[in-house]
């Protein structure tokens, strides 16, 4: 589950992690209000106007922008607010900003040099150990740092049995040439930070920038924060920050049903039950010339009314020009499948417009196979793997 910064600086802040502080506004007259508040609060002058998306690159597509007085505050709200920002990271028709976050001014004047770093925990899959990113080139893509000059990135590894020990956060700050007061506040707040990641049960915390101030300040001025959803059990409180305006609409409405499944931008739907026959069935379109159009897994009931639902979610994706079924028959039976498909074909009626492939395997798979073929239906059956790529080869054509 992706958060906004303002959440992700919420979940840091209860932390521990010290964070640039903002107001979050919906509207014009809420930004200028908490910016007066900021100013009360913290004594800046200026105010950062950044759009709350799920996405990054918000500088590079006019998202972020910097008021010196209040008037600007106003201006600069109402323009991002109900913008359709478009950054890299967004869809091509970018994505509708409903709320903004008024920051204060960090970047001010004072007896040295302000710095930026890029720092991030994540899980390290290779090795299943969790580790510390971190590079003294922040504020920049990470990609284009690793790509161009890759020997500025450092990595530390931490043991998951024990944890990430002193002498560690001690070498972050030193790699990122730090000293003094400096230094002691940047081990403070990698420790605070792989803290928070671990307790919070996220995927992933990326800080970029980092920012040593110029009275030597250590801050998160950004937070791009995921969740694992398989723990939001623990964190009822982070559950309730999820923004289902930011998430495809499609997989919210599939996640609603019960179904597991995940948009892609292939040409055939699948519809499995299992996830290791969905990605064996994926392969499958792959190797038959087609590219799958979704990941969607039924579960074990496979019923008339969960089929014709997942039928429904599947072709509002208008790139699908065919549907394969692949269903073995464990927990249910091929038999009550195949009814299910026949019933929700028959409920739906023109709604289903392209060619569907059911392959049934299992528990009473030659009944199932009948049922389809005597139903009348423009539906093509099959049972063995290879009958039901070519199939889907054939239709394709």
């Amino acid at each position: 589950m992706n958060l906004h910064e303002y959440q992700g600086k919420e979940i840091l802040a209860s932390f521990g992690v010290k964070v640039q502080r903002g107001i979050v506004a919906h509207n014009a007259q809420e930004a200028v209000a908490g910016a007066k508040q900021l100013t009360e609060d913290t004594g800046t002058g200026w105010h950062v106007i950044k759009a709350q998306i799920h996405a990054g690159g918000r500088g590079k597509g006019g998202g972020v922008k910097l008021a010196k007085n209040l008037k600007e505050v106003e201006e600069i709200a109402d323009q991002i607010i109900g913008m359709d920002l478009v950054t890299p990271q967004t869809p091509k028709e970018g994505k509708r900003v409903h709320q903004v976050l008024v920051a204060e001014d960090v970047y001010y004047p004072g007896p040295s040099e302000t710095s930026e770093f890029y720092m991030s925990v994540l899980l390290d899959r290779s090795k299943g150990r969790n580790m510390i990113m971190y590079s003294t080139e922040g504020g920049m893509d990470i990609e284009e740092v690793a790509e161009t000059t890759p020997h500025l990135i450092f990595t530390e590894e931490i043991d998951p049995a024990i944890g990430l020990m002193p002498f560690q956060a001690r070498r972050v700050a030193f790699n990122l040439g730090l000293s003094g007061n400096a230094f002691k506040e940047m081990v403070k707040f990698v420790s605070s930070l792989y803290n928070a990641y671990v307790k919070s049960d996220a995927s992933l915390f990326e800080i970029n920038p980092v920012l040593k101030t110029s009275d030597d300040k250590i801050l998160a001025v950004d937070a791009k924060v995921t969740i694992d959803d398989n723990a939001l059990y623990r964190h009822p409180d982070y559950a309730e920050m999820r923004d289902l305006r930011e998430e495809d609409p499609i997989e919210v409405e599939a996640k609603a049903a019960g179904l597991n499944f995940v948009n892609l931008d292939g040409n055939v739907g699948c519809m499995v039950n299992g996830a290791g026959l969905a990605m064996a069935t994926m392969d499958l379109i792959k190797m038959a010339g087609g590219a799958p159009a979704n990941f969607l897994d039924v579960g074990g009931t496979a019923d008339a009314k969960r089929v014709e639902t997942a039928f429904r979610i599947i072709l509002k994706d208008t790139n699908v020009k065919a549907i394969l079924v692949n269903i073995f028959g464990g927990i249910v039976r091929c038999d009550r499948v195949a009814q299910g498909i026949v019933d929700a074909y028959k409920n739906m009626g023109d709604a289903i417009n392209v060619p569907i492939i059911v392959r049934l395997q299992g528990t009473n798979a030659e009944i199932a196979k009948e049922l389809i073929d005597n139903s009348g239906l423009a539906v093509h059956s099959a049972i063995e793997f290879q009958e039901a790529a070519d199939k889907v080869q054939e239709v394709l054509k």
